[in-house]
């Protein structure tokens, strides 16, 4: 395969392409998008920034013109599920720069935004939803949307999605769905135990790997300091001075840690912001959109809160906190080296920490290379401007109140897992199953 054409695409979609100055497919479009448009199910799995996006969402629009219907109000034809809120507003946006020349209409729903708006919007009914999965139930349990009629079903970071606090969610949903549709599964990652679990949702599919599992970014630089937690602020500081930087993300383990970077970094001077669930939908589309635009280039984030971070020329990747399950790394550095360029991935790795280097470093085949504390880091460290932080610094941006929203069992929260409520969604049906037989 050459190009988009090769793959039977419509003139339209073609069109599209052709502003958005896309010609050539990628290993993952070029394998995924034949079978699809044959409706077969699929499991895919290919890094970040290898177009997963467009090889489902192609096809997809294809399918959903050829057989074209009336819409239904508070209905939909296809839906794909995020883990995230950006990540679900960059899915949706896709769909509308390659439907432009096609008479589909798409939403987006999640948490942080007005539900009103968007239960207006669903009445009117829609041909692709993209949510996230508690904003999802709740429209469900308000009658405001059925997925009686969902033909296409999308599970997008796969891995994260099955992973810590989101299957009870799916579970529920996928009772919900027709038994007969398309399902397609797409992550950058796919460890075996999530694929065994994947496989309830899938039938007869085909699976399409571009890249190992465990492959990282050929053209990241990955090194480790070792550290102890106490240093590691003041270690982000002074590098962050003396790197040249175009726009680094950092990553950390919680949602109080990312603020408590963010303060330091502030004070020492560095513009900074920090994206998670406990901010709100409005902080966190004006952090994004400083970093995208230069405006402010450091991000910190945690791993959920990350997904669905599309920027070019994120030049550096912080470990601050390294992550415990070593897929999650994979995701983290292929933040950077986008699209051609070069990257640089930094790990800081306190005692602790070791084993996680280990599970890292085995599941890539990378051996990260050692960098030693800068010269004169005592010295330096001692002129950083002393910062008090508390965790009453986390309530500000949360946006209810400065109410702590608990985590659910299982796993982190980024605003959208939680529980179940146990009535029926009304206006849903009985088909297969309701949300209500989800036990707590």
């Amino acid at each position: 395969m050459t190009s988009f054409k090769d793959l039977g695409l419509s003139a339209p979609i073609l069109a599209a392409l052709a502003a958005k100055n896309y010609d050539t497919p990628t290993p993952i479009q070029a394998q995924a998008i034949p079978p699809l448009l044959e409706g077969r199910d699929l499991c895919g799995i290919a890094q970040t920034g290898t177009g997963k996006t467009a090889a489902f969402a192609l096809p997809s629009l294809m399918r959903l013109v050829a057989s074209a219907r009336p819409r239904k109000p508070g209905t939909c034809r296809m839906l794909v599920l995020s883990p995230t809120r950006e990540l679900a507003s960059q899915i949706a946006k896709s769909f509308e720069d390659y439907g432009r020349g096609l008479n589909i209409r798409t939403g987006v729903v999640f948490g942080g935004a007005p539900i009103n708006r968007q239960i207006k919007m669903c009445a009117h009914g829609l041909d692709i939803v993209v949510a996230t999965p508690g904003r999802l139930i709740d429209l469900i349990e308000q009658r405001a949307l059925s997925l009686r009629d969902v033909e296409i079903f999308v599970l997008d970071e796969a891995d994260q999605m099955l992973d810590l606090g989101f299957i009870h969610a799916l579970k529920a949903i996928d009772r919900l769905l027709p038994k007969q549709r398309q399902t397609l599964f797409f992550s950058a990652t796919m460890p075996k135990t999530i694929a065994e679990l994947g496989d309830r949702f899938l039938t007869d599919a085909v699976k399409v790997s571009v890249t190992p599992v465990s492959s990282t970014a050929e053209r990241v630089d990955q090194y480790v300091t070792f550290v102890s937690g106490k240093e590691k602020q003041a270690l982000l500081s002074i590098v962050l001075k003396k790197e040249p930087i175009e726009r680094a993300l950092v990553f950390t383990r919680t949602k109080h840690g990312a603020d408590k970077v963010v303060k330091h970094l502030n004070a020492a001077g560095l513009r900074s912001g920090a994206i998670h669930g406990n901010k709100s939908q409005n902080a966190r589309e004006a952090a994004l959109a400083a970093f995208r635009r230069g405006d402010m280039p450091i991000l910190v984030a945690t791993d959920i809160a990350a997904r669905g971070i599309d920027v070019s020329g994120v030049s550096h990747v912080f470990n601050f906190d390294l992550p415990n399950v070593a897929e999650q790394y994979v995701h983290r550095i292929g933040r950077t080296a986008r699209a051609g360029a070069t990257g640089i991935a930094v790990s800081f790795v306190a005692g602790e920490e070791k084993g996680w280097l280990r599970d890292i470093e085995k599941l890539t085949g990378v051996k990260l290379q050692p960098v030693p504390l800068p010269e004169g880091f005592d010295e330096e460290a001692a002129k950083l401007p002393k910062v008090a932080v508390t965790r009453d610094d986390t309530r500000r941006d949360m946006g209810h109140g400065g109410r702590r929203q608990a985590a659910p069992r299982g796993g982190a929260s980024d605003g959208e897992q939680r529980r179940f409520r146990p009535q029926r969604p009304k206006g849903v049906g009985t088909h297969r199953g309701a949300v209500q037989r989800v036990g707590r």
